[in-house]
């Protein structure tokens, strides 16, 4: 069975149309378990019932930015190996530095094109 088949995926994004977008391409490399929420506070409600393997969260988001969601996942021994990948409009050296200190997987900058996505993912968790 393929990698794409068995990986559980959560888009984190403040933006609907964002979010939409991301689950629409995850689902075009055909990634069928995707879950989505609007902020961190309710990813990490819905990882209590139901844990992904990946999350690729927004930077910029109200209640807690994508790196306050970082932290709070690598702080929890239930969700700290969870794969993470930051998506962010501000590329800025120090966003990236304090995520790779967090334990930050990947990242990528918008606005990017679905094969950078889909390599991005396949850096972190293996060929889809």
């Amino acid at each position: 069975m393929a990698l794409r088949d068995q990986i559980r995926v959560m888009v984190v994004d403040d933006m609907s149309t964002s979010r939409g977008l991301l689950v629409q391409a995850l689902e075009g490399f055909g990634i069928k378990s995707v879950a989505h929420a609007p902020d961190g506070p309710t990813a990490l409600q819905l990882l209590e019932r139901s844990p992904v393997h990946l999350i690729i969260s927004d930077f910029n988001m109200p209640k807690m930015d994508g790196l306050q969601l970082l932290h709070a996942l690598r702080t929890n021994n239930k969700t700290k190996m969870i794969g993470f990948i930051l998506i962010t409009g501000r590329a800025e050296r120090q966003i990236i530095e304090n995520g790779k200190k967090l334990g930050m997987n990947n990242f990528i900058k918008k606005p990017f094109q679905p094969n950078d996505l889909r390599t991005c993912i396949e850096s972190v968790v293996g060929r889809l």
